[in-house]
């Protein structure tokens, strides 16, 4: 039985979330920057990156790495699999809601045929029967629904953002159905775990990109502000992204670098 002890604090929580919000969504719907760049923050958004850059290299390179190395490529793709089938009711809340319906329809066949014939997602024959992937969120619906993206933010640990995608990124958490469960049973160790899992899952999975980024850019601030503000805009438009390197092949690699291996640079 839910205590009830913990479902006003839960109530309290939303409550602020809901105000903060709308405070966020405001500040979204200002007029732009005039600079290309958009980053009138850019010392602190710096500071931020610093900050991002060695938690990447004291934990979450070396975790990838060992994932990498430790994994072999098919488990390494199922886990990425499944995670990507647990957010589909995000992303068909954020169809629905966009006015999307075959995108819609689109993702509750993806998620029928994964989580049966696919084995709880680990698999995607979905995609081989046609139906493919793409992805959805709160911070594209405002923006559909005309929410300008606001001011370039860097976020601690979550890296590249904007005051509408802070605004999604936490109508997204407090809507996901996985978290609302981890809460009536008060267990949060779930959405940490999925959350830890996540990371480490997407920096192997990109590793090679994040690896080029760091050591091919000249600023490889401006390059990920860059990449993430045209990749943003395309996803909203339902597009393909920027040009950019393909995702890399998953590796079976014992030896893949460590953070040791070579002068630390920011990467996020």
């Amino acid at each position: 039985m839910k205590n009830p002890v913990a479902h006003k604090k839960w109530l309290k929580k939303v409550s602020g979330i809901a105000v903060t919000t709308v405070i966020l969504a405001g500040c979204a719907t200002q007029p732009q920057p005039a600079d290309e760049a958009n980053d009138p923050l850019e010392g602190l958004n710096r500071a931020v990156f610093g900050f991002n850059e060695l938690l990447d290299a004291w934990f979450l390179r070396p975790a990838a790495t060992l994932y990498r190395g430790l994994l072999p490529p098919p488990i390494q793709r199922g886990i990425h699999n499944a995670l990507a089938n647990l957010s589909t009711p995000i992303i068909l809340l954020n169809d629905a809601l966009q006015g999307e319906t075959d995108r819609a329809a689109t993702t509750l066949s993806r998620f029928a045929i994964n989580s049966t014939i696919g084995v709880l997602g680990f698999g995607d024959p979905a995609s081989d029967m046609g139906f493919e992937a793409h992805k959805e969120d709160f911070g594209q619906t405002l923006a559909v629904w005309g929410a300008g993206e606001g001011a370039y933010l860097v976020l601690p640990i979550f890296g590249p953002s904007n005051p509408r995608d802070v605004v999604g990124r936490v109508v997204d958490y407090f809507t996901d159905p996985i978290n609302i469960w981890a809460h009536n049973v008060d267990n949060q160790g779930v959405p940490i775990t999925r959350s830890v899992l996540s990371a480490v899952d997407a920096r192997a999975h990109f590793y090679d990109e994040i690896e080029d980024m760091k050591n091919n850019s000249l600023d490889p601030y401006s390059a990920l502000r860059s990449f993430y503000r045209q990749h943003r805009a395309s996803e909203i438009i339902n597009g393909q992204g920027p040009s950019s390197n393909p995702a890399p092949n998953l590796s079976y690699d014992f030896n893949a670098p460590s953070p040791g291996d070579e002068e630390i640079t920011e990467i996020r």
